[in-house]
């Protein structure tokens, strides 16, 4: 992560079990509509926010309420930067079939991935695939996409 003068810090561990994440993503959300978000920029915070915690929740925890997911997020009027990672045991985001080949059009899995690099200026995970780092600029490509929010 390059320097920056974020406005607002938010670190906490939250146990794994479902909506867990829900008053986090509120005060994430809350906070960048104070510093000027748009709601068209907000949606795409808030499917990468729901995507990426759900995720280590249900699919890296499997809802092991004696494991916790850290959440570190990092705003500002101009950047996003929120890093999840859970306890479980990783996976490789290659082995993660692309959702939008025609024969996995119809299957389950994978759609949430391809959100949170659509709507992040960047994505990262580590080496094990039990952490992902992810960075919203406004002003980038990812602006343009369109606001399914309505």
């Amino acid at each position: 992560m390059t320097e920056h003068n974020w406005s607002w810090t938010l670190e906490r561990r939250l146990a794994s079990r479902r909506n867990a994440h829900l008053a986090s993503m509120d005060e994430i959300l809350a906070k960048l509509t104070s510093l000027g978000w748009s709601d068209r920029e907000l949606f795409g915070v808030q499917m990468a926010l729901e995507e990426s915690l759900t995720n280590a929740i249900r699919h890296g925890n499997k809802c092991d309420e004696s494991k916790e997911v850290l959440l570190v997020c990092k705003v500002s009027p101009q950047r996003f930067w929120l890093l999840v990672e859970d306890q479980g045991p990783g996976f490789i985001i290659e082995h993660v079939p692309d959702c939008t080949d025609e024969d996995r059009l119809e299957v389950c899995g994978g759609r949430g991935l391809m959100l949170i690099r659509a709507y992040m200026t960047s994505v990262e995970y580590n080496e094990t695939g039990n952490r992902v780092t992810m960075e919203k600029v406004r002003g980038d490509a990812t602006s343009e996409l369109i606001d399914m929010s309505s």
